[in-house]
């Protein structure tokens, strides 16, 4: 007896999972683990496959049965941590944002950074004014279909491709004059070097935001940033925190705190209420690593954090990588010849399909957009009166994008700052946490008021993932549209607010 449960103990051990990571281009790396396989050696796998060496600002990213997101952590077992039946399914992503993606040293790595970026400007998370988001497409446009050629791209030509979640005709024909006057000549590398040194210039580079509400019941978004740490609600950063004035961070159940000490001695707490415990403990590991990368300046630093005032309680957690500035010295000191790089081209996505129309506003009848607006702010009480109400202005959807650069976030801590003029509304904004079963309702009128398909099942035949890869994205893709309570009509047309990511034809995060 006691042989064969060794026999069976050993067949166990040794037993093969399969594995399938969902790459920046929509490719998917397929590949068998063992069961003690840790992260690492998945991770390394993956770095290899893509000839990765600056490879300690990515990671994978999972999502359990609850529709809760995770990163992989490197230092456990996969099969541990993936809580889902096999096979696996991951994505891999940018965790860390460069503090500079264009001084990165290889263009691999750029390219990839590029795609993350693409992804987050698509999606919400990347906000911009209407100037900003036209150069931003511009740039995409010359990287994936060269110059313009009169004769293979007619009229209305930059139409046909989806930059953003929304957009407009004037914004569509503003992409298209910039790419015929101003980058002819521009090489795919060079394209997606200047678009990645606009990207780092915006207020929101970097965010990926954590939705929470603050102790008057407000709707906000939390993020890490290169920077520090930002909360943002409505049009506005309530607060930009940088990462040397972080002293601690902490969560007890749902609720996260971050102590503050600023200049004369001046300390704060703040506090924020995240969905779930799940998502409470996701947002506060995410900061503790976030820190300890940007803020450190090597990783013999790193110490184990306690979530609790006492060591013996609560979660306890350490970063286990190399932390930015050691990241940088290592790639300065990379010498091989360049990697070749396979672009994916105008090749239609589940991340960003480039040839497909997006919706535009004006595409549905203004009564029904009032009354479809009406019903999602009559559902979200808690968001009435709150900074969501400031007033906004009555004007075309394309014109509504702004953010500060990137002098005015690291140069100073100013609590308020107005970071668009107008409520940017992704259409399918996905949030990094579990959404409440009336969240489902909001999604499905809110796409319907951008002109997408009106039922998961429509999105889910446009789509050739597994089983598994369809569970991670709906986990991934729900859509948050708080509206500003006591606004007029004219103006509540203007006030939905979302931030956020991924799905087919529209990327998975």
């Amino acid at each position: 007896m006691l042989s064969r449960w060794m026999s069976g103990s050993s067949r166990n051990l040794d037993r093969e999972y399969n594995c399938t990571v969902r790459l920046l281009d929509d490719s998917e790396y397929t590949c068998t683990i063992q069961r003690d396989a840790k992260g690492q050696y998945l991770f390394d796998l993956l770095c290899h496959h893509l000839n990765l060496l600056e490879k300690d600002y990515f990671g994978i990213r999972f999502v359990d049965p609850d529709k809760q997101r995770h990163w992989l952590e490197f230092t456990k077992s996969v099969v541990k941590q993936m809580r889902a039946q096999p096979p696996f399914t991951m994505c891999f992503r940018v965790k860390f944002y460069p503090t500079d993606p264009a001084a990165l040293k290889e263009e691999i790595t750029r390219y990839l950074v590029f795609l993350q970026i693409k992804r987050d400007l698509y999606h919400g998370r990347l906000l911009c004014k209407t100037s900003d988001a036209a150069l931003l497409a511009a740039y995409i446009l010359q990287a994936e279909i060269g110059d313009y050629d009169p004769g293979k791209h007619p009229e209305g030509y930059s139409s046909k491709f989806q930059f953003f979640p929304k957009h407009s005709e004037k914004l569509e024909r503003k992409i298209a004059e910039i790419h015929k006057s101003e980058l002819s000549g521009q090489t795919p590398a060079t394209s997606e070097l200047n678009f990645l040194r606009k990207a780092q210039t915006l207020e929101t580079y970097g965010v990926d935001p954590h939705p929470c509400k603050d102790v008057s019941g407000n709707a906000a978004f939390l993020a890490f940033t290169p920077f520090g740490f930002v909360v943002l609600q409505g049009n506005k950063r309530v607060h930009f925190i940088k990462w040397n004035e972080v002293t601690k961070m902490k969560f007890e159940g749902k609720t996260f705190y971050l102590y503050v000490s600023q200049k004369e001695e001046k300390k704060i707490v703040l506090t924020y209420f995240a969905p779930t415990p799940e998502a409470c403990k996701h947002l506060w590991k995410c900061g503790i690593e976030n820190q300890a990368f940007y803020k450190l300046e090597k990783s013999s630093q790193v110490r184990t954090v306690s979530s609790s005032n006492l060591f013996f309680k609560g979660s306890r957690f350490r970063y286990s990588g190399r932390v930015a500035k050691e990241v940088m010295e290592s790639s300065a000191k990379i010498k091989r010849e360049p990697p070749e790089i396979h672009r994916a081209g105008l090749v239609p996505s589940r991340s960003c399909p480039s040839i497909t129309h997006g919706p535009r506003l004006s595409s549905v009848p203004r009564t029904r957009r009032r009354a479809v607006h009406i019903s999602i702010m009559e559902g979200l009480e808690s968001l009435r009166d709150s900074a969501h109400s400031t007033p906004v202005r009555s004007a075309s959807h394309g014109d509504a994008f702004a953010g500060p650069g990137r002098s005015g976030r690291a140069e100073s801590s100013e609590r308020v700052a107005v970071i668009a003029d107008e409520n940017y509304s992704p259409a399918d904004s996905v949030l990094p946490t579990p959404v409440a079963e009336h969240s489902l309702e909001l999604m499905l009128l809110s796409r319907q008021a951008n002109g997408a398909p009106c039922s998961i099942e429509e999105e889910k035949e446009s789509e050739a993932g597994t089983p598994a890869a369809e569970a991670e994205e709906a986990g991934e893709l729900r859509a948050l549209c708080p509206g500003a309570g006591g606004l007029g009509a004219a103006q509540a047309e203007q006030a939905m607010v979302c931030l956020q990511s991924p799905r087919h034809g529209k990327p998975a995060h």
